[in-house]
């Protein structure tokens, strides 16, 4: 992997500003196309950004191979986990990895491919409850080998404990929100 650990962070002056040298190793740099930054956080926080935009195009070749979106795939995993009674729009919403904009409009296309089913709800009749269908079903079912296969490649980059803490660091950030 040749990643290279500087002892201390080298600051430097250019161009009227302090510029941080980052500690870790260089993919940060090479992706960006950057040397410098302005701090740890910011560099953390750029390592964070590009680690989730590699891990979401990932999965959103897994699902497309499937004929749907990473966010579709996310509201039928929501579903099959409250299958059989389903969820209200607003439930699913709260549930969502990456908040959607119009979880209508998600329901809409998976409902016209006959992933998921909705009805109005017997409590209030204003309000509808999305369930998986026994096609939504199988395409989980279907598409469960080829996540395996996605969880499995990037359980080769960490081991369990660095992955427990980087959980643990994640949640440090969000938590509480």
């Amino acid at each position: 992997m040749g990643v290279r650990v500087r002892s201390k962070p080298a600051l430097e002056m250019q161009g009227g500003g302090l510029w941080y040298h980052a500690l870790m190793g260089d993919a940060l740099a090479r992706r960006l196309k950057q040397r410098r930054f302005d701090s740890p956080v910011q560099e953390a926080l750029l390592n964070i950004l590009v680690a989730a935009d590699h891990i979401r195009r990932a999965m959103s070749q897994a699902c497309e191979a499937h004929g749907i979106t990473g966010p579709q795939y996310n509201v039928l995993r929501i579903l099959r986990g409250a299958h059989p009674e389903g969820h209200s729009r607003c439930s699913i919403a709260e549930r969502m990895i990456e908040q959607a904009p119009d979880v209508t409009r998600l329901l809409d296309r998976l409902e016209s491919q006959g992933l998921v089913a909705r009805d109005r709800s017997a409590a209030d009749k204003r309000q509808s409850i999305a369930r998986i269908t026994a096609t939504g079903l199988d395409l989980l079912a279907r598409m469960e080998p080829v996540v395996q296969e996605f969880h499995a490649a990037f359980a080769q980059r960490l081991s369990p404990e660095e992955f427990q803490e980087l959980s643990r660091l994640c949640e440090a950030l969000y938590g509480d929100d």
